[in-house]
């Protein structure tokens, strides 16, 4: 059931750090064969976010360098607070934020070097 309540989403949150480098690219169209997470159709091009590895692959130009952590807890997609409690917390740690909602979870791509940091202060938000 997808809560709403921020408190309860802050409390219930549960960030995972997924292993891998993920980057993001932008295309005219969806390389055949190359598994992506996630996609943005936006007028400057299709922006595809996926494991470095797999755009490569796939020939794909990409900025890399990004880790994805995701919020275990299943959000409501019209909650009010949470990425900006997020976004809020991470940025008083000088931690860039990028943030996917999905229909179940939203997902957080921050500097793979600073993901460790960045779950502990998702983590941190719980107990406030």
């Amino acid at each position: 059931m997808a809560v709403s309540d921020l408190a309860v989403l802050l409390a219930t949150m549960e960030p995972q750090l997924y292993p891998g480098e993920y980057g993001f690219a932008c295309v005219a169209a969806l390389p055949v064969g190359c598994p992506v997470f996630a996609t943005a159709a936006e007028e400057e091009g299709l922006t595809l976010v996926a494991l470095v590895g797999d755009l490569a692959a796939a020939g794909v130009a990409y900025q890399g360098g990004w880790a994805r952590i995701s919020l275990t807890v299943q959000s409501d997609l019209a909650a009010v607070g949470l990425t900006a409690a997020i976004a809020t917390a991470l940025t008083g740690q000088g931690i860039s934020a990028n943030v996917i909602a999905g229909f179940h979870h939203d997902h957080v791509f921050v500097q793979a070097g600073r993901a460790l940091d960045a779950v502990a202060v998702m983590r941190g938000l719980a107990s406030v």
